[in-house]
């Protein structure tokens, strides 16, 4: 069975659009959540998102978008795109440069291509609108495939011409979690030698409006104040989009072309709840469960794990029910790993989240810390047994769990290292 690695990593982020970026963003704790002044126009009952800067999209019209002076794509490409499809395309060309990968080996039978999304609402929106109002012959078909769930899947199979397996992933906030792991067990088992693990998503007021009405969202004004994971007055979760990708590859194709390991991937887990459509166990079995099948599959103990990158949106349900998870899963075993929510920094990516935040692992993993977990005043009391990280530690991380959770109880647990 082949050992796994992360060769490159990619980042269009709330925190950053590079690595250097990421790595300031994490290590000083450096929020990218602020007032979006699109919800404060439309009067919506939340005003805060993880923005991503550097990108505009004022109309459905692609040739009226603002990006970035190093995101030049032709007209007949950008008319299938989505935003983000353009965060992820960003993230590739990163993570493909950072990887030292040429044209052979991206497009090649062994190479293959997982990613996550929700889909762009906003274009789908565009395109049901379009058919109703103006017909079927009057809509544009770029329009269309820009508005389908996998627009993700699609545009970046094509762009960046991929040969090998792909797919495109659907379980709410683990999805990209999910194609990680999946990913993975591509390479473990020889299908596959090189796989890119893709998570993105919008960050448009469609996007964020429908979880205002599943009363998940934060109310507050001020992004010192959300979200913020594990502290008593939490009061819900900020959305964030953006893109970040991961390049999994085969550890000894990887040293046959003299490529570089971020760390290693060493496992994964998966559970699932069984009890509500939105709600989490209030006993987090299923996500001690998905942390214990990780464990077991990374054949590592859990004395072993230096570090939890938390799901922890900062609901009071959830955050309290991966505490309990925690506890059943390292209660026992004689240390407690630091644990810390990214979220804080970054608002809730959804779909984006898992691989983000296995990213996130990686660079703590090579540079060397462990991220915050910001924003914290006053510690939940439900918290005491559990070590946040609410200021910047002298311990430096070797084992990391990064755990994700979705919609429909759906949990997944990954197993990361470094590499000497």
């Amino acid at each position: 069975m082949s050992r796994v690695i992360v060769t490159g990593l990619g980042f269009t982020t709330s925190i950053g659009n590079d690595r250097a970026a990421v790595v300031r963003s994490l290590r000083e704790g450096r929020t990218g959540v602020e007032v979006m002044p699109e919800l404060v126009e439309l009067k919506a009952p939340v005003c805060l998102a993880g923005t991503i800067k550097g990108f505009e999209f004022p109309t459905e019209d692609p040739l009226d978008w603002v990006l970035p002076p190093s995101l030049q794509l032709p007209k007949t490409h950008l008319r299938t795109m989505t935003p983000n499809a353009l965060y992820a395309y960003a993230a590739m060309q990163e993570a493909i440069q950072d990887a030292g990968l040429d044209t052979g080996l991206i497009s090649n039978p062994d190479t293959g291509l997982y990613c996550a999304s929700s889909g762009c609402t906003w274009l789908t929106h565009a395109t049901v609108e379009s058919l109703i109002q103006r017909g079927a012959a009057r809509t544009s078909p770029s329009l269309v495939m820009a508005g389908m769930p996998n627009s993700l899947h699609l545009n970046l199979t094509a762009r960046f011409q991929i040969k090998g397996a792909s797919l495109g992933f659907s379980s709410a906030c683990a999805s990209s979690a999910h194609a990680l792991g999946t990913a993975y067990d591509q390479i473990k088992s020889g299908r596959q030698k090189i796989m890119f693990v893709v998570g993105a998503e919008d960050c448009h007021a469609f996007n964020i409006l429908a979880f205002a009405a599943v009363r998940a969202l934060s109310v507050q004004t001020d992004p010192a104040l959300a979200p913020r994971a594990f502290d008593a007055g939490r009061d819900g979760f900020v959305v964030s989009g953006g893109g970040c990708v991961l390049v999994l590859e085969d550890a000894d194709h990887a040293a046959a072309r003299g490529a570089r390991a971020h760390a290693e991937v060493n496992g994964w887990g998966q559970a699932t709840d069984g009890y509500d459509v939105a709600a989490p166990d209030p006993s987090g079995n299923g996500l001690a469960r998905a942390m214990q099948n990780a464990l077991k599959d990374a054949r590592v103990q859990a004395a072993s794990v230096d570090y939890i990158n938390a799901h922890a949106t900062a609901t009071v349900a959830g955050d309290m029910a991966e505490l309990k998870a925690v506890r059943q899963v390292f209660g026992a075993c004689g240390k407690m790993p630091w644990v810390s929510s990214t979220k804080s920094l970054t608002g809730h990516g959804l779909s984006l989240a898992g691989a983000m935040e296995a990213a996130f692992c990686c660079l703590a993993l090579e540079e060397k810390f462990t991220p915050v977990s910001a924003n914290i005043t006053r510690l939940d009391p439900g918290c005491e047994g559990v070590p946040i990280v609410t200021e910047a530690i002298a311990d430096v991380p070797r084992v990391a769990v990064s755990n994700s959770s979705g919609f429909g109880g759906a949990n997944v647990a990954l197993v990361l290292s470094a590499v000497d």
